[in-house]
């Protein structure tokens, strides 16, 4: 946003528009097919008040509830006891901050989610917080002092290889963990000493983790990038609306679904941080709402920070509403397109398509899912843009209940259903990299890439892409590196060598003829390598060979 724009933001203003331009937005929507945008719950009026019976009450939504004591095994009474709990818990630990100074070591909440524990570095601190009702921890280092650690893993983030998957200040454990692929421990040890680090204030644990940004085109009820790729939206502000930065650059345009422009992305941030801001047009009223994939909206009533052990919900385009805890503040991710600092970490599984969603703690707003790993079948790790950043660094307002135009309701008036259509093809594949097929094809025998060392064999889907080996990546030494493809007749697949550099994945090599017959010969030094296999047109069964001469 220009610097005027941002100014008035800040302060609140919200400019007056006609009866037929107040239109609100629906938040982090879901389905993305056809036969789904029906389902989707579109702009409505700002003018028409909801009926009395759709209303939201004050105090916890019925959803975050139910989604609460799903996830995490509660009754609803148990969920209620939870939220209520950690409201309190959210207001301690601001005081406390305040008040410990350098004394303050950082706050969480028990596995029951009912005690408030709070580290500090001394007695008369720890009197202190037993006298706000909280559980002292006395500890070696503050809070201070953990982030400065953590920050010298931040300078030399470049430095990282695939083996590191991040690190996170654990305030319960009073350290900083850095997670590895397992059986290289060693070797990101020796990472970490380079840090300049003290010896026992970071914790080396191995980890299957590989964080990948949730970046998907198969949203749900989602905006569109550019008429290509397509997010979901985080939280509204005056003005428009927040997101993640992988979404989009600045100067990006925005739409809805339908193709009614929306906007256009006046400022992002990835890697480094992961958050981006849209400024919409005057047809859009930004509302204090985040659709909870169940007919109706949750009511956003401010942005308190919960603190580590809280209970979370996340709201995305592909998976809904999925509930955790807050496992840790101010983490970093190693993605392959580079670093990304003062993430949060959570235990809330998400997929691709979930990027820019909701994070709600209770009726809080908190931030906009990044990334992570894993998926809601298996379970997974999530981590999300804190929200605070994003407002303070653009001068923006979030828009609650407290100071936002009244809710929309749950479902349009009759007749404003917009077509169900999709938005233009992509021109580009859509940014996701699916590991191979779990029961992948053998390689048909007679291969014309047969004679290469590595042979992997799996199947591709029209307008995906997939890395090889296997989803991850290998090492080589200094050589030409020889990469074969054969791919289904017909199609049209391109092959793609990259190396890892300077904290993210270049791209080295590329082939890109009209069939799904592809080869690549590439001399480079030593390091980390993985192929990529994308398909243009077409789909099917290919084997890739590959092998350094």
């Amino acid at each position: 946003m220009d610097r005027g724009r941002a100014t008035r933001s800040r302060r609140g203003t919200v400019s007056r528009r006609s009866t037929a331009q107040r239109r609100g937005i629906a938040i982090g929507v879901t389905v993305a097919t056809v036969a789904g945008l029906a389902a989707v719950t579109w702009p409505a009026l700002a003018g028409e008040d909801p009926p009395r019976s759709e209303r939201t009450p004050s105090g916890p939504s019925r959803q975050i509830v139910d989604a609460l004591a799903r996830d995490l095994s509660l009754t609803e009474a148990q969920a209620r006891a939870r939220l209520d709990r950690e409201q309190w818990a959210r207001g301690t630990t601001q005081r406390l901050r305040t008040e410990l100074g350098a004394g303050y070591g950082g706050t969480w909440l028990a596995a029951d989610g009912n005690q408030l524990m709070v580290a500090v570095t001394d007695q008369a601190a720890a009197d202190r917080v037993r006298a706000a009702g909280a559980e002292p921890k006395v500890v070696t280092r503050n809070a201070g002092q953990l982030d400065t650690v953590k920050a010298s893993l931040d300078r030399i983030a470049d430095e990282a290889t695939p083996d590191v998957a991040g690190w996170y200040v654990d305030v319960s454990n009073n350290r900083v963990v850095v997670r590895a692929q397992p059986g290289t421990e060693a070797d990101v040890r020796r990472f970490v000493r380079t840090s300049g680090a003290p010896a026992g204030a970071v914790e080396v644990v191995a980890s299957a983790e590989a964080p990948v940004p949730l970046i998907d085109v198969r949203g749900g009820d989602p905006y569109v990038i550019d008429d290509r790729a397509r997010c979901s939206i985080g939280f509204s502000v005056v003005g428009g609306f927040v997101t993640a930065g992988h979404c989009g650059a600045p100067g990006a345009t925005t739409s809805s679904p339908d193709g009614v422009a929306q906007g256009v992305v006046s400022a992002s941030s990835f890697p480094g941080d992961d958050w981006g801001v849209v400024e919409t047009n005057d047809d859009w009223v930004p509302q204090p709402v985040v659709n909870d994939f169940d007919g109706g909206t949750i009511s956003v009533a401010g942005g308190q920070e919960a603190p580590v052990g809280s209970s979370i919900c996340r709201f995305g385009a592909t998976t809904g509403a999925r509930c955790g805890v807050v496992e840790a503040l101010n983490a970093t991710v190693v993605y392959p397109e580079g670093t990304v600092t003062g993430l949060t970490r959570t235990n809330v599984c998400a997929e691709p398509g979930d990027s820019g969603g909701s994070w709600m703690s209770g009726d809080q707003a908190q931030g906009v899912t990044s990334g992570g790993s894993g998926d809601c079948t298996v379970g997974g790790t999530t981590f999300f843009q804190p929200l605070t950043e994003i407002l303070d660094v653009n001068e923006l307002t979030l828009v609650t209940t407290a100071n936002g135009p009244g809710a929309p309701p749950a479902d349009p008036p009759a007749g404003t259903e917009p077509p169900a259509t999709e938005p233009p093809a992509a021109t580009e594949p859509p940014a996701t990299e699916p590991p191979a097929a779990t029961e992948p094809p053998s390689p048909p025998p007679g291969s014309e890439c047969a004679e290469h060392k590595a042979l992997k064999a799996a199947t591709l889907g029209a307008g995906s892409r997939q890395v090889q080996p296997a989803g991850r990546y290998f090492r080589a030494g200094h050589g030409r590196q020889v990469g074969c493809l054969d791919g289904p007749s017909g199609a049209n697949f391109d092959l793609v060598l990259q190396k890892w550099s300077r904290g993210g994945w270049r791209t080295v090599a590329v082939s890109d003829g009209p069939t799904a017959d592809e080869q690549i010969s590439y001399s480079g030094s030593a390091g980390f390598y993985r192929y990529r296999v994308e398909a243009r047109r077409g789909s099917g069964d290919y084997t890739l060979g590959f092998s350094v001469r």
